[in-house]
């Protein structure tokens, strides 16, 4: 098994990963989690007919008190309400602050485990157990937790890093191909942003990493290995964090104007498309480099464009939560495996969407 170490600011832990890693869930709650008597597993319903009484035997065994909270799937379910019904488990099973969470599933699960564990007696611990590509190798690690509202995605939510991260490849084998897909959106936007090395991997890959369990593994590993880098030397998102959000500004626009019904992932491929387009015409990223990173999206079933507006995307990108002051942190990629973060007004935006 393959291990990670995250040194956040305001916390240290590691992500462990490997084929079978669930299997070690109740030994290594105990270490993480000295002096607690119950959990909670948060989970939805694709998940927790697969997982879910694993995880609670694993636990159970371990000689913690399980209790579960099992929402109903996808993004539209990221809400306030959701939140409320974890917090009401946790205070009717009598949880102290010993006591932790368990947030068992993708990256919709994993961010309101870890918002519901912040909040409740202001903080407990949070152990996240990944189920999806998307989810182990961006949303489970760094901390970022949160719910929607009707303005844009994650909206209200708190950095609150995990105990512990098990990231159990096996559980990928039961993804559906379009999760999976999904997934990759993310992925590639490593090897964009900072890891050459990935990229040519992938290339190389030539589309096919799913049947490949040891390809598979490592490329989890590369992704949780590069997002660690970013969070340890910026945890609260002021800095290098920043250039994570590559293809988000447009990708959380298309997901919002969706209502939530498009994969994130895939918003996110669009986003990079069109950034990756409009830097080619302001000059700031040669063609060539341009169509090799697009070939790449292509090669992983992910799109390149959408038939937004650059008007409509200027207009929800300044609800958006990267907005500072009255300028966005928009980032863009001179070349493979370097991004920049470049300040813009709402009319700068616009001119760099629109040129």
């Amino acid at each position: 098994m393959r291990s990670v170490h995250v040194r956040a600011a305001s916390k240290e832990y590691d992500v462990l990963i490997g084929k079978g890693a669930v299997s070690s869930l109740g030994t290594e709650a105990k270490k993480v989690c000295p002096g607690a008597l119950k959990a909670l597993v948060v989970s939805e319903t694709n998940v927790a007919g697969l997982y879910l009484d694993t995880v609670k035997k694993q636990l159970s065994e371990a000689g913690f008190e399980v209790s579960e909270y099992v929402f109903e799937a996808g993004e539209q379910h990221k809400n306030i309400n959701e939140i409320a019904g974890m917090w009401n488990k946790m205070a009717e099973a009598g949880f102290t602050r010993t006591d932790f969470v368990v947030g068992l599933g993708g990256g919709v699960t994993t961010d309101m485990a870890g918002f519901a564990a912040s909040t409740f007696l202001r903080g407990i611990k949070v152990i996240q157990l990944p189920t999806s590509l998307l989810a182990m190798v961006d949303a489970s690690v760094g901390g970022k937790t949160g719910i929607d509202i009707p303005m844009g995605k994650n909206q209200v939510g708190a950095f609150w890093q995990p105990s512990l991260v098990l990231e159990d490849t096996s559980f990928l084998k039961t993804l559906p191909d379009e999760v999976f897909t999904e997934g990759m959106g993310e992925v590639t936007k490593h090897a964009f942003i900072m890891d050459v090395e990935l990229f040519d991997k992938l290339e190389k890959a030539n589309g096919s990493i799913r049947d490949d369990e040891d390809l598979l593994e490592e490329i989890v590993y590369m992704n949780v290995a590069d997002k660690a880098s970013v969070v340890s030397e910026d945890e609260t998102d002021n800095g290098r964090r920043q250039t994570l959000n590559f293809g988000h500004t447009v990708g959380h626009v298309i997901e919002r104007d969706s209502g939530f019904t498009k994969p994130h992932g895939i918003c996110v491929a669009k986003g990079m498309g069109i950034v990756i387009d409009a830097c080619v015409r302001a000059g700031t990223l040669g063609s060539s480099e341009a169509q090799k990173m697009k070939d790449l999206l292509k090669l992983y079933k992910l799109p390149v464009s959408d038939e937004i507006t650059p008007e409509d995307i200027v207009k929800g990108a300044m609800n958006d939560k990267k907005k500072r002051g009255d300028t966005l942190s928009v980032i863009l990629v001179n070349k493979i495996g370097n991004a920049e973060i470049k300040k813009m007004t709402a009319e700068e935006f616009l001119k760099f969407l629109s040129a």
